[in-house]
Formats: structure tokens, sequence, C-alpha cells
């Protein structure tokens, strides 16, 4: 039986030869035609994220594929990785390693390996909390790209999450990346001395609840995670993230000693496009004793929009300073609750903000639809001992539509509005357009020098200390956030 099955082998072997023969020939006669113009390249994945927080001195490798979707076979000129062999990425593409690696050839409808490693020192200070680089593939003369994302540091990476009932650490900083969201009916605890890094397209989301209180010695800070200065000039930049939103099913949310610099860019969440605002607040219940938010001895600073957006909704601060802002310092539309003791909105026009037509301050009861329609609501105004300064001519705005509530009162504040201020707002023993000669209004220092007619010019309104800590008058206090 054996020998049988050899003959019938090698008698076979025969037929096969001439078969692959002629195989052969057909496709020889057939040769793969290249793309030479047009075309593209697609990836499996959008971002390659290297999900790992790194704990020790190491690497981590990860992997994705090209593919040629075309009919044709294609050359692929060069696959490079910005930032060459400076990148914390090194490359391998289809078995050849290097960070620009020419002249690859992909055939019709194939695909190809990309194997990147990451090499990070986690305790390096210096690097960034979040490295990023791009690959870029060229092919015709046309450019595909494909962002790279990897932790840099030892930290807590929240990274578009949704989060129950928390009390954050400060053992290591918290790097927020994307979204984070406070889940409705939870609450986020944030204790004194975190620093909370955001990334660009980063917002803090409070559909719940925020319980934010630093101390003046360990301020919680909310700032961008780019650390390599250099890269910015060695200063901050207003709109490096986006900010804090608190959705209308949020209350009672408080936050003291609490900075957010840098801040107010405009991101995007799906669908939705969120306002450039450092602090958005949405509609609340009115005059119902729970205010949206409580702020008291915070610092907003450096916003591309907004340092306060409200809508219909319910603020209370006291010792605060909101300063550099694209937009207004503090706008109000569709009316709402805002009680304001101490605090500063300042604005000059600088290099990195431009304060050329919106005022810091913007009280209205109203929001415009179109030229004609708009919608209004109650609006319940006080400012006590409050400085609205900055380098227009006129920086606060009142005005009223409709028939709802207007209550808007001014009480011992310094002012510089050239115009007659609103006759729909009550006016009592404020300082108009006096310079408040403030120590350096450049270097956001707006403690006030001796001689300044802020100084002795308040009312007592039980706030026992000033942004600094320093006592104040109990009788006749400064001013603004700062007592001399």
């Amino acid at each position: 039986m054996a020998r049988q099955i050899m003959k019938y082998i090698k008698g076979s072997s025969c037929i096969i030869l001439l078969l692959l023969w002629i195989a052969a020939s057909n496709t020889s006669c057939r040769k793969e035609k290249l793309l030479s113009s047009g075309g593209e390249l697609k990836f499996s994945v959008d971002t390659l994220n290297f999900d790992t927080v790194f704990t020790s001195l190491g690497s981590y490798t990860a992997s994705f594929k090209i593919y040629n979707p075309q009919n044709q076979k294609v050359n692929i000129n060069s696959v490079r990785l910005e930032g060459g062999n400076a990148s914390f990425f090194k490359l391998n593409v289809n078995g050849v390693s290097g960070n620009n690696v020419t002249n690859m050839e992909l055939a019709a409808n194939d695909s190809m390996y990309v194997f990147a490693t990451v090499n990070i020192n986690p305790n390096d200070k210096n690097s960034p909390f979040v490295v990023e680089s791009k690959l870029i593939a060229n092919m015709n003369g046309k450019d595909f790209a494909i962002p790279f994302m990897a932790y840099g540091q030892n930290a807590y990476y929240i990274r578009d999450s949704v989060m129950k009932t928390q009390t954050w650490k400060t053992d290591k900083p918290y790097v927020i990346i994307s979204n984070a969201l406070i889940d409705k009916g939870e609450t986020l605890t944030i204790p004194a001395g975190c620093r909370i890094y955001m990334h660009a397209d980063s917002r803090l989301l409070i559909w719940g609840k925020l319980n934010a209180v630093g101390t003046k010695k360990d301020s919680i800070i909310f700032q961008g995670d780019r650390l390599d200065r250099k890269y910015f000039g060695n200063v901050g930049y207003p709109g490096e993230w986006g900010g804090l939103y608190f959705n209308k099913t949020s209350s009672e949310n408080l936050m003291e000693y609490v900075i957010l610099k840098n801040c107010g860019n405009s991101t995007t969440l799906g669908n939705a496009v969120f306002s450039p605002a450092a602090i958005q607040l949405n509609q609340d219940t009115i005059n119902d004793f729970k205010a949206m938010l409580t702020m008291r001895n915070c610092i907003i600073e450096n916003s591309i929009g907004y340092g306060i957006l409200g809508f219909a909704s319910t603020l209370v601060a006291e010792n605060c300073l909101i300063n550099a802002c694209g937009a207004q310092a503090l706008a109000t539309f569709e009316g709402g609750g805002y009680y304001l003791k101490h605090c500063n909105l300042i604005t000059y026009s600088s290099n990195k903000i431009s304060h050329t037509d919106n005022p810091v301050l913007a009280l209205i009861n109203y929001r415009d639809i179109d030229d004609i329609s708009y919608v209004a609501g109650g609006l319940i105004a006080q400012f006590d001992n409050c400085t609205i300064w900055g380098s227009l001519e006129n920086e606060c705005f009142i005005r009223k539509r409709g028939n709802d509530t207007f209550n808007v009162t001014l009480n011992n504040c310094l002012i510089k509005n050239k115009e007659p201020l609103s006759a729909d707002a009550k006016v009592n023993n404020c300082i108009l357009n006096q310079d408040p000669q403030f120590e350096n209004y450049q270097a956001f220092n707006f403690r006030l020098k001796a001689g300044s007619p802020a100084i002795g010019k308040g009312k007592a309104v039980a706030v026992s200390t000033d942004l600094d800590g320093k006592p104040r008058d109990p009788v006749t206090p400064d001013i603004g956030c700062y007592e001399n």
C-alpha cells in the first residue's frame, strides 16, 4: 500500500509542477500597478494611547496597523515621528526600526504593523504629565497623521470618566484628560493642597456636587498640564484648558481657596460645545437660599473667555479675585441671583488678553435669541465693597428688559465707568473713576498702595479677613479683596 501511495505522489508531481508553472506564467503577465497619485492611507486606531500609569522606570509598547484600502499597491514615501529622535517615542515600521522610515511598499488591500515604544522616567518632575507626539505617513505628496499619547509622570489620571462619590488624595497630582464628570447625586471632595492638571481639551463637569476646600497655605490649584514652560516662554497663557461646568442638576457647591488659571477655552463633548468660560453656571432655583456655587477666597486668572458665565443661576462670592479675562469677568444672562462681597473684577488689555470690547461686568436679565426675540428672567444682584476696573473707559454694563424683577444694588464699590450707570441700578456710596492705585497690575498684584481711594471706604459686611488672610477693619474695611 505504501509503495502505491509513493508511486501516486511521484506520478502526480509532474502534474503539480505543470500547474505551478502555468500559474506563475499567468501572474507574471499581470504585474500589480503602482498608484502614483492620489489615494489614502488608513489607521486601525484614531489615537495610539499608551494606557498605563508608569510606576517605575521602563518602557511600554503599543501597536497599530497602516492600511492601503486601494486596489493598487502604493509606495509610502516616509513614516516619520514628529520630533524625530528627540521624541519620547521610538518606531518600528514593518520590521524596520527608526523614527523616519522611507520607501515602504504596501500591496493592494494590505496592511503593515507599526510598533511604538515610549520610554519615560515617571519620577522626572520636568517631564510633562501627558507626553504627546504624532506619526505622519506621507504618500503621493499627502500626509496622513495619527496622534500618540502617553502619561509622563506618576499621577492619578482621569480620562473621560464619570465619577461617583469620592475624596481625592494629595500624595500625587491629578491629571484630567478630555472630560471628567461628577455624576448626579454624587459628591467629589477635593482637599487642601490638591493639584489638578487639565489637558488642553479638558473640562470638569459637575452634575452632582463639588466640595473643594483649600486653605491659604495649601490652596487647590487647577491649571494646564504643560509643565515644559519653555514652550510658552516661561509664562502662563489663557486658554490652556477649558473650565468648570455646573449643570442645572447641581446645587450647593463650595469652593474655598481655589485657584483657576490659564483657562477658559471652549471645549467639546460629542456634539455639545461648551462656552469659553473658566466657570459656567446654569439654571438654578432662584431665592431658595441654596446657591448653586459659593466661592470664598478664590482666584480666576488668565481666562481666554469669561471668568464666570451665569445663566439664571445663583452665586455667592467673598474675597474673590477675577482678573485677566478675554470676555467679562462676570456676565449674567436670563436673570438669577448674584451676591458678591469684597471681590475684584479687573482686566487690563495685554499681549495675551484682548480687552477692547467687553466690560469686566455685565449684569443683564435677558439673553438675545435673534435681533428681535429674547429670553428674560428676574435678576437680583448685590455688590458690596467690590472693585470693578480695567483699561476700558466703561467697565460696568447694566441693562433690563421686560417686566421681571430687576433688583441690582451696588454698595460702596469702586467703579470705572465714564458714562452714567444705569438708572435701573441702585448705587450707594460708590467711588467712580478714581484710580485704585494697585501695587502692580501688570504682575496681577492688585493690593492697594498707601493713599488709594479704596482704603477705609467699605461698609461693614462681616467678612473678617481678606484674600491674604489679613484681618479687616470691622467698621470701615477697604474696598476690594485686599485690605491695606
